[in-house]
């Protein structure tokens, strides 16, 4: 983690377009060695109603369809074999990839009382967290009896939670942490002192508010998302993307985090999704109302 001590810059490397409309949401792969040997796979979702699907390597790129409206969000589970998918309807669809490179919807949830804007795997175990216009948090589980997924815990203002819309949902590497971004122009961390249990939901340990990050952003936090090596990446609708480690040396009962970095104008328009490559935490990808996804390198300035 030298680099991080140092000045760094954001490097474009590459632009991915294919969309109809604007890109709102996307996913590395965590093992895209289970879904044909990949060496890179990359998720998107747009205004369009699609997923894409994006190989690194020869050219490669597959579609699946079903929500009736815009797709806001795509997430991977840890084996690489899941893709959660959110739309304005407010549900959370579950997609199994099958052989041939085929996407089975094997789940719909549904219980938020409004648009669903973000859903995202736990890092370990087959827990989903989902976000949503109502500003609340909820947190999934499966029955290991029936196979049916339900709700067992529920982030709101009164667990001091956001006081608007809730955008997205990131875990820090050990799934102890995560991160929530919101239309209240803060980030929030929050804590759990266990992981989630995959077989019996009922003696997982309750998510807890641990800090509020506030005034690094000038509009709506759209997106938020934690690296393999701790950095905190924020994409907003003031055009910027944040970065943000936490402060060594203070109190565990009391964590801050500092801004590493600020890169102003990182789009042409509003910032709608920013995620870490979990095979390399130094490439950020970025995706924009101006249609285009970008690839950042984060490196030392020489």
């Amino acid at each position: 983690m030298e680099l991080l001590d140092s000045s760094v810059d954001l490097r474009e490397v590459q632009k991915l377009e294919g969309h109809a409309d604007r890109v709102w949401s996307l996913a590395w792969n965590p093992a895209p060695h289970n879904c044909g040997g990949a060496s890179a796979m990359l998720a998107s979702c747009s205004g369009d109603k699609t997923v894409k699907i994006w190989q690194m390597g020869p050219t490669r790129q597959w579609e699946c369809s079903g929500h009736e409206n815009e797709v806001k969000c795509v997430s991977w589970s840890s084996s690489g074999m899941f893709l959660a998918t959110c739309s304005r309807d407010k549900t959370v669809w579950i997609w199994e990839v099958q052989p041939g490179d085929e996407y089975d919807c094997v789940a719909v949830l549904q219980g938020h009382t409004q648009d669903v804007k973000m859903a995202q795997w736990h890092p370990l175990v087959d827990v989903l967290v989902s976000v949503s216009y109502d500003n609340s948090i909820k947190v999934w589980a499966e029955d290991g009896d029936s196979d049916d997924w339900h709700c067992v815990q529920t982030l709101n203002e009164g667990s001091s939670g956001h006081t608007s819309t809730v955008w997205s949902v990131s875990f820090n590497s050990s799934g102890d942490r995560m991160v929530t971004s919101s239309d209240d122009l803060t980030l929030k961390i929050w804590d759990t002192s266990s992981a989630v249990s995959q077989t019996d939901t009922e003696s997982f340990a309750p998510w807890g508010h641990l800090c509020t990050l506030s005034g690094y952003h000038a509009r709506t936090i759209f997106s938020a998302h934690w690296s393999s090596e701790g950095v905190i990446a924020s994409g907003a609708s003031d055009d910027a993307i944040c970065l943000f480690v936490e402060q060594k040396g203070e109190s565990v009962d009391e964590p801050s985090y500092r801004l590493l970095l600020k890169k102003e104008k990182a789009h042409e328009m509003d910032i709608n999704s920013v995620r870490w490559n979990p095979k390399d935490w130094r490439i950020l990808a970025s995706a924009s109302d101006d249609g285009t996804i970008k690839i950042w390198e984060l490196r030392e300035i020489s």
